[in-house]
């Protein structure tokens, strides 16, 4: 391999073993860390959940495949533990598009070697996928039967502004944890 020859990166869509793994146990944190929620009171049930970051991350990390399994998987348990059942399949499939958001956009974007750079661009990342994916929750406006008003101010608004903060911190430090990890195992 040459000295200036791109680095070796995964396929797109990779879904091996180690794809599964990954989503399974983004799944099974973000189910489990995902319980401790508080809600937003005036809100149509947002709450806000320090977990959510662990979907752009499993995005960022182990790819689109894993990062949406981790959202979409995660959000559904989180749901059922909480007695909500299928009620809000759509907010599951809002999470996995935000994680599957994540592992697109750090596909595209090349490597990042400075630390602050890396995380920052990690921030911006995270948020972007999180403001994209959360938009499918405008399904509740046929779902709930609600008009655009209420999905804004009362759906949207507070769980873009409660996973956004969420993101924007927490992300880029399970990353910046992750990053030497990482260079040990030669991933």
């Amino acid at each position: 391999m040459s000295a200036d020859a791109a680095p070796w990166r995964r396929p797109l869509l990779d879904v091996s073993s180690r794809t599964v793994v990954y989503g399974a146990v983004g799944a099974a944190l973000y189910a489990a860390l995902g319980l401790f929620s508080f809600l937003i009171p005036g809100t149509q049930n947002v709450t806000v959940r320090p977990a959510f970051a662990l979907v752009p991350f499993f995005g960022k990390r182990f790819g689109v495949i894993a990062g949406a399994f981790t959202g979409l998987v995660g959000n559904l348990l989180i749901d059922l533990a909480q007695g909500a059942g299928l009620a809000y399949w759509n907010w599951s499939v809002a999470n996995g598009l935000v994680g599957a958001l994540a592992g697109l956009i750090f596909a595209v974007l090349p490597p990042i070697t400075g630390e602050a750079p890396r995380l920052v661009v990690t921030a911006v990342g995270a948020l972007v996928a999180t403001a994209a994916g959360l938009l499918f929750v405008a399904t509740d406006m046929w779902v709930q039967g609600i008009d655009v008003t209420t999905f804004l101010t009362l759906n949207y608004g507070p769980a873009l502004l409660a996973n956004a903060i969420a993101v924007v911190i927490l992300t880029p430090a399970l990353d910046a944890l992750w990053e030497p990890l990482s260079k040990r195992a030669g991933r």
